[in-house]
C-alpha cells in the first residue's frame, strides 16, 4: 500500500526542435516540474505527496500537462503561480482548480476527498 495521498505525474518529455506536436519540455515543464517538488516541501508535504516525471502524456498541445492521482484530473500548467494554486487549492483543500483544467479530458469530474 502506498504512503503517498497523491502523485503528481508532469510531462517533462522532450521532442526534437520542429517536431509538429511540439513538446512540454521546450515550453518549460522540467523546470515546472522542479518548482512542484519545491511546493512539496514548503508545504510540508514531502512523503505524503510525491511530484513526478512523466514521459509523454500526449496532450502536446495545451502546453506543459499535469495529471493528479488518485483523482485522475487533468491539467495545463504555464507558471509557477499555476503550480502554487494547484498545490494549494487542489491538493490542500481538495477544490479543482477549473481555470486550469485540461479541454476534454477531465469528462464528469470526481469529487476530491481532503
Amino acid at each position: 500500500m502506498s504512503k503517498f495521498t497523491h502523485h503528481i505525474f508532469m510531462c517533462v518529455n522532450e521532442r526534437p526542435k520542429g517536431d509538429p506536436r511540439g513538446c512540454c519540455a521546450a515550453l518549460g515543464s522540467v523546470e515546472l516540474h522542479a518548482f512542484f517538488k519545491k511546493e512539496v516541501e514548503r508545504l510540508g508535504l514531502k512523503g505524503i505527496v510525491r511530484a513526478n516525471k512523466a514521459g509523454c502524456l500526449d496532450q502536446c498541445e495545451y502546453g506543459p500537462s499535469v495529471v493528479i492521482y488518485p483523482e485522475g484530473v487533468w491539467y495545463w500548467v504555464g507558471q509557477e503561480t499555476d503550480v502554487t494554486e494547484i498545490m494549494e487549492r487542489h491538493i490542500g483543500k481538495g477544490e479543482i482548480v477549473e481555470r486550469l483544467l485540461m479541454p476534454g479530458k477531465n469528462g464528469s469530474l470526481p469529487t476530491i476527498k481532503s
